[in-house]
């Protein structure tokens, strides 16, 4: 303790690896680059390079102010380096007054819960720098099902707003996980909960929210589909929408989502992929 007090003295840790912390606790799990995404977009002069920024956490990690684990890519071609809080992050953030809800079980959590933290992170930037009518994020929005008497999280939520008009997107992540189906059964009766009792202002939204459901890619969007249909959970007057990690890394937004509709011949679904120009 009295190290970290000393290095705060001299100057070796300073307001910018504040930010980073203040970063680290809003996310709970985030990437190194994913940090330097944001930290690039809100304050541009901040942090000259990704290298600059690594040095930063480096300092942070050594400190044990940070915690740092290594996670390879699907494909192992590559290792992501993820951050979460440390104790003495947590009280360095309430020694200048910043909320922590941060405890030392958080960074015992599933992988497969990161991963869908991580998923949640990346859409937030995507919409934060690619999306004009961006307004504003909400890092895990919380949706409650009023008659099941439960409280829950979705992994992102995002605001738009284009000409004083506002909409809400809520993103629910799905990984191909062990049981994934049954959790995402589970999860779904929680929405359908959410939607059927919806009043106005309900979780702070003055409208009912668009839901969309995030999945590995084309073929998982069909699987989820399929899995939701077979168990009768979809959403009465709501449409769900789906989107791919894939599809969130593209240039542009405004061609990312699908749509399943009916196909009046067949009477089967089939995917469809539509165009948001508030997407633009």
């Amino acid at each position: 303790m009295n190290q970290i007090i000393h290095k705060i003295d001299i100057g070796h840790i300073t307001d910018i690896h504040f930010k980073i912390l203040e970063l680290v606790n809003k996310f709970e799990f985030i990437t190194s680059r994913q940090i330097y995404q944001i930290v690039v977009h809100n304050q541009k002069d901040i942090i000259k390079s990704q290298d600059k920024l690594n040095n930063k956490l480096e300092q942070l990690v050594n400190s044990k102010i940070l915690t740092r684990y290594y996670f390879k890519s699907q494909k192992g071609d590559c290792i992501y380096r993820i951050y979460c809080l440390e104790k003495m992050g947590k009280y360095l953030l309430n020694s200048r007054g910043i909320e922590c809800k941060w405890q030392p079980t958080d960074n015992t959590k599933p992988v497969e819960m990161i991963k869908k933290r991580l998923a949640g992170n990346q859409i937030i930037i995507a919409y934060l720098r690619k999306v004009k009518a961006f307004d504003e994020y909400t890092v895990k929005p919380i949706i409650i099902a009023k008659e099941l008497g439960k409280t829950f999280k979705a992994q992102a939520g995002i605001k738009l707003t284009k000409n004083k008009k506002s909409i809400n997107f809520i993103f629910e992540v799905i990984r191909r996980e062990e049981d994934w189906e049954s959790k995402l059964i589970t999860r779904m009766k929680l929405y359908v909960n959410f939607y059927k009792n919806f009043v106005q202002f309900d979780c702070g939204f003055a409208i009912k929210p668009q839901l969309i459901l995030v999945c590995e890619d084309n073929r998982h969007m069909v699987e989820t589909l399929k899995a939701i249909a077979t168990n009768k959970l979809e959403i009465p007057d709501v449409k769900i929408l789906f989107t791919s990690d894939l599809r969130q890394n593209s240039t542009l937004l405004n061609k990312s989502l699908i749509e399943f509709k009916i196909d009046e011949q067949t009477q089967k679904y089939k995917m469809e992929e539509i165009e948001l120009k508030i997407l633009e």
